[in-house]
C-alpha cells in the first residue's frame, strides 16, 4: 500500500476526527476549508454550513485582530496556548485556548491551521467560583467581627494523632502560623496537607480575613493565569474587568496546592508576586498591591520536581522560607488506633451505626499494609466497611478484597516468619515484592509503580532506601 493512498484526504480526516482537540483551517483569503468533528461539536456549528465561508460570517464577534486563526495568516508566526472567547453565529458563548499555525508553501503563506481545547464548562464554573468567593467576602465584611474568618474550616485540634513524627510538624506549623513568610508544604497523597493549612491560617493574625485555596492542576494555564491575577477588558477576546484570587485573598492567606503542576512561565509571574507583593492583571499596564500570605504544597518531592524542571529553582528558594514535611502515615508510629477510634466515632455519628470494636485480625492488617492513600484512604477504608457492615465489630470480611493478602495467614504463605520480626519479615518481603516487579518492567520505574499501586515517588524513595539495584 503506498503512502500516498494512506495518507489521503479521506483517511486523514477520518483519523483527525477521532482527535479530543479541535481543528480548523483557513485559507489565504480567511475562509474555512476544514473543520473535524470535535470543532463543530462545541462550537455547535454544522461542518457544511461552515465550509468555504469567511471565518468572521462564522464568528461574528470576532475580528481580524483578535481571531487567532487570521492573525497567524497576518503576521506569519505561530502562537500557543492563547486564550480566546467569541460568540458563534448562533450566538453561543464559547471559549477555548488555542495554538495556530501558518501554512506556508515556498515561503508564501496559503493558509493557516489551529488546534483548540474547549474551556468553556471549566471557564464558566471557575468564574462562578471565583463570583461567589467574591460576594461572601463581601458579605463577611459586613458582618460583626465575632462572626468574620470562617472561611478556613480546621484547626490543630483536627489534627489527630500524638506520634513524634505529627507531633513534631504539628509543632512547626503552629510556629510558622505566627508569621507571614511564605511555606512550602510537602506530603504524599492523604497526608492532610489542606488541614494542615486551614489549621496555619486560623492560628494566624489574618484569621478574620479571607483564605482561598486553589488547585494549580486543575486548570489549563492561561485560565489559572486569569483566574489568580485577573482580567482587565479587552485583555483578550471576550475579557471583563474582573478581580483575581490575589485581590480576593488580600490581608488574608492564599493556598496554592500542587504548585509544581503551575505552567514556568506562570511560576514567574508567582515570583514576583513574592518578591514585591504587586499583581499585575492580565493584559494590564497597571500594577496593584496586595498583601497575601502564599501557602503552597507539593504531592512530589520539591527537589525531585526542581530536577525534573516542574518547579522553578529560584521559586522553590522564595516559598521554602518554611518548609514542612508531613509523614506518611506508616511512619506515624502508634497513631493508627488513635486515627482508627476518631474515624469510627465520627462514621457512627454520620451513618446512625453503633460500631464498638474494631476486629484484633484488622488491626493487624492495618498496620501491616503500606498506606500509599494515607489517612484518606483509611478515612475512606473505614467509611466503606462501615456503609456494608451489620453489627458492632469490623472485621476482615467488611474489608475490600486487595487487604486479604495483607493479614498473617497470607503472610506466611509467601514466606517463612519463623524466628524472624514481623517489621523485618514484611521489610524482606517489600524488597522482594519491588525487585520481582522492577524485573518484569525491564526496570521501568513508572510502569513498576503502576503494577505495585504505589507512587513513583514512593517507589523511588523505596528503592534509594533499600539500595535496590535495577536490573
Amino acid at each position: 500500500m503506498g503512502m500516498d493512498l494512506i495518507f489521503s484526504k479521506e483517511n486523514m480526516e477520518k483519523i483527525l476526527d477521532h482527535v479530543e482537540e479541535g481543528i480548523e483551517m483557513i485559507d489565504a483569503r480567511g475562509r474555512i476549508i476544514y473543520l473535524n468533528k470535535a470543532a463543530t461539536e462545541y462550537e455547535d456549528i454544522r461542518r457544511e454550513e461552515a465550509i468555504g465561508k469567511y471565518m468572521l460570517d462564522i464568528y461574528p464577534s470576532l475580528a481580524p485582530e483578535t481571531s487567532t486563526l487570521l492573525r497567524a495568516i497576518q503576521k506569519g508566526i505561530p502562537t500557543f496556548d492563547i486564550q480566546q472567547t467569541f460568540l458563534n453565529y448562533k450566538g453561543k458563548k464559547i471559549t477555548t485556548i488555542n495554538s495556530s499555525f501558518p501554512i506556508k508553501v515556498k515561503q508564501k503563506i496559503i493558509g493557516a491551521i489551529e488546534i483548540s481545547k474547549n474551556i468553556t464548562d471549566v471557564k464558566e464554573l471557575s468564574e462562578k467560583v471565583v463570583a461567589l468567593q467574591e460576594q461572601l467576602l463581601s458579605k463577611g465584611k459586613n458582618r460583626k467581627k465575632k462572626d468574620e474568618g470562617d472561611s478556613a474550616k480546621y484547626t490543630f485540634f483536627d489534627i489527630v494523632g500524638k506520634s513524634k513524627e505529627i507531633t513534631k510538624v504539628k509543632g512547626l506549623a503552629m510556629k510558622a502560623a505566627q508569621t507571614s513568610s511564605p511555606v512550602l508544604i510537602y506530603g504524599e497523597t492523604g497526608t492532610g496537607k489542606e488541614l494542615f493549612v486551614h489549621a496555619m491560617h486560623t492560628a494566624s493574625t489574618r484569621r478574620n480575613k479571607p483564605f482561598i485555596a486553589q488547585n494549580c492542576g486543575a486548570l489549563p494555564g492561561t485560565l489559572l493565569e486569569s483566574i489568580l491575577f485577573g482580567t482587565i477588558k479587552g485583555s483578550f477576546t471576550g475579557a471583563d474587568n474582573r478581580a483575581g484570587l490575589f485581590e480576593l485573598a488580600n490581608s488574608g492567606t492564599l493556598f496554592l496546592d500542587e504548585i509544581n503542576s503551575m505552567p514556568l512561565e506562570l511560576q514567574v509571574k508567582l515570583l514576583r508576586v513574592l518578591q514585591d507583593g504587586t499583581i499585575r492583571r492580565v493584559g494590564d499596564s497597571k500594577t496593584r498591591k496586595v498583601d497575601v500570605r502564599i501557602v503552597a504544597a507539593s504531592n512530589e518531592e520539591p527537589f525531585v520536581a526542581v530536577e525534573n524542571k516542574r518547579l522553578r529553582r529560584d521559586l522553590y528558594y522564595r516559598l521554602n522560607v518554611v518548609g514542612l514535611r508531613l509523614p506518611e502515615l506508616k511512619e506515624r508510629s502508634g497513631d493508627m488506633p488513635i486515627l482508627v477510634k476518631y474515624f469510627v466515632d465520627r462514621f457512627n455519628n454520620q451513618l446512625n451505626k453503633t460500631v464498638k470494636k474494631v476486629s484484633d485480625e484488622v488491626v493487624e492488617i492495618f498496620e501491616n499494609y503500606d498506606w500509599p492513600g494515607n489517612v484518606r484512604e483509611l478515612e475512606h477504608i473505614i467509611e466503606g466497611a462501615m456503609n456494608l457492615m451489620d453489627g458492632e465489630e469490623i472485621t476482615v470480611d467488611c474489608l475490600p478484597m486487595h487487604f486479604e493478602k495483607y493479614n498473617r495467614k497470607n503472610l506466611e504463605k509467601t514466606m517463612d516468619i519463623k524466628n524472624v520480626p514481623l517489621k523485618t519479615a514484611l521489610q524482606n518481603l517489600e524488597i522482594e515484592m519491588i525487585r520481582k516487579t522492577l524485573k518484569e518492567w525491564n526496570g521501568n520505574i513508572s510502569h513498576a509503580a503502576e503494577g505495585l499501586e504505589i507512587p513513583r515517588q514512593t517507589l523511588q524513595y523505596k528503592i534509594k532506601k533499600y539500595k535496590i539495584k535495577r536490573e
